[in-house]
């Protein structure tokens, strides 16, 4: 008999049906066994009777968590079961039997960190990396829907783009001053004057020395970069992307997001709403005037002031036009006010942080050339970017999304470690 999913077996409701897979729990007695049986569709429930198992029994009798088996039987609903369904068993395949399973409810987070390779197995990790897939492949999605090209630039990199007290160095045959990306921007950049709309979805390395619940040291990131893009376009361009990837979660995982807990209503608010649009200096009123939090003009925004701004919201927000001291070099000054660039950050609702950042990028070489010493920077290190405003420049922009980051927020996880299958840390390298 061919095997099915179980979920496919589910679907049938009735009849014989053959499955495979891990024991997720069992119980029984001498005489009979309830074994719950999972693969990656779902969990059911499998009835074994002794009386049709007389030679095998005390086999059977000795299964434990995550042992694999193969069974075969005649399924029926039964709304008492974990799933609604049950399988009576008339023929059981034992392919191992597991040894003690060194997983239970009373680990902490590090010992399920430790054992991570293990972990992924649960109810819930499998929940969430169904949606990461899903996210991923909703990026995909977008992109390619809106005629943007597929493009990789380098993982070792020689120039800065967020701030060398991030970098990760590395020893690249004894020379100095390599290091991994922490985006494609400066390599992307280049590709536009060539494929005009172009994205990508890659790692990304930061040295950040933080232990909180939203920061790993690798990470993934769906960056784009647009030709003739204006300031406006970049958020447009955010906020769709966004919405397809909310969109394509609510309609592929609502069982995932049942197992999460998750209120996909809290979800829905951000496909049916615009999302809200502030200046960095309404931010600041705002704080000021509904939270009692006086920050000083010019000062970039904490976690904590980002935190108490997304709770005031039911969508991702976008704050816009910050100042230019706060942010990166290649960030285009407003028209108007040379002390605020065209920049944005797209903030999370419930507390989840930064997850888009983008602006519209300067095109006049010499005003980069100015901010990079400013800065501390060597422009002549920067001299391939500084071309590509030389030939032919033009306004353009783009956007880097933190995956990981919004796979938290749809998910509504305690901790970006769940978010990723093997989460890299300032405290964790293994497994």
């Amino acid at each position: 008999m061919n095997f099915i999913s179980i979920a496919e077996a589910m679907k049938k409701g009735l009849g014989r049906v053959a499955v495979r897979g891990w024991i997720f729990r069992e119980r029984g007695s001498n005489k009979m066994k309830f074994i719950v049986l999972r693969d990656s569709s779902n969990i059911i429930q499998c009835v074994l009777n002794k009386e049709n198992f007389e030679k095998q029994w005390d086999e059977i009798d000795k299964l434990k968590i995550e042992s694999s088996l193969e069974i075969e039987g005649t399924i029926k609903e039964d709304k008492r079961a974990p799933t609604g369904f049950e399988i009576y068993a008339d023929k059981i395949n034992i392919i191992q039997i597991a040894e003690d399973f060194p997983i239970n409810k009373d680990l902490n987070e590090e010992l399920l960190g430790d054992r991570r390779h293990l972990w992924l197995r649960s109810r819930k990790m499998t929940a969430i990396l169904k949606i990461r897939s899903t996210v991923f492949a909703a990026i995909h999605e977008y992109f390619r829907g809106k005629g943007f090209y597929e493009y990789q630039s380098p993982i070792f990199q020689s120039v800065q783009c967020e701030g060398g007290s991030t970098l990760f160095n590395v020893d690249y045959f004894g020379k100095k001053g390599v290091f991994l990306a922490q985006t494609w921007q400066l390599y992307a950049e280049p590709a536009i004057f060539a494929l005009e709309k172009i994205y990508t979805v890659a790692p990304s390395f930061r040295a950040e020395e933080s232990k909180t619940s939203r920061h790993l040291t690798e990470y993934w990131h769906a960056e784009m970069e647009a030709a003739w893009a204006t300031f406006d376009d970049i958020q447009d361009y955010g906020e769709a992307l966004i919405k397809h990837i909310v969109k394509k979660v609510l309609e592929l995982n609502k069982p995932e997001l049942e197992i999460l807990e998750r209120d996909s209503k809290k979800l829905e608010f951000s496909l049916k709403k615009k999302f809200p649009r502030i200046t960095y200096d309404e931010a600041l009123k705002i704080l000021k005037e509904k939270a009692k939090i006086k920050i000083v003009w010019g000062k970039d925004l904490r976690t904590i002031e980002e935190d108490v701004l997304s709770k005031l919201y039911d969508t991702p927000i976008i704050i816009t036009n910050y100042p230019k001291e706060v942010k990166a070099f290649y960030m285009k000054e407003t028209a108007g006010n040379s002390k605020v660039v065209n920049g944005c950050d797209f903030v999370a609702p419930e507390g989840y942080g930064e997850i888009i950042g983008g602006s519209e990028r300067e095109a006049d070489p010499d005003k980069i050339k100015k901010r990079l010493v400013e800065m501390g920077e060597k422009p002549e290190q920067y001299s391939f970017y500084l071309d590509t405003r030389k030939y032919g420049s033009i306004p353009h922009g783009g956007f880097g999304m933190g995956v990981e980051r919004v796979i938290s927020w749809i998910c509504g996880l305690d901790t970006i470690k769940d978010a990723i299958p093997f989460p890299r840390t300032m405290t964790r390298t293994r497994p």
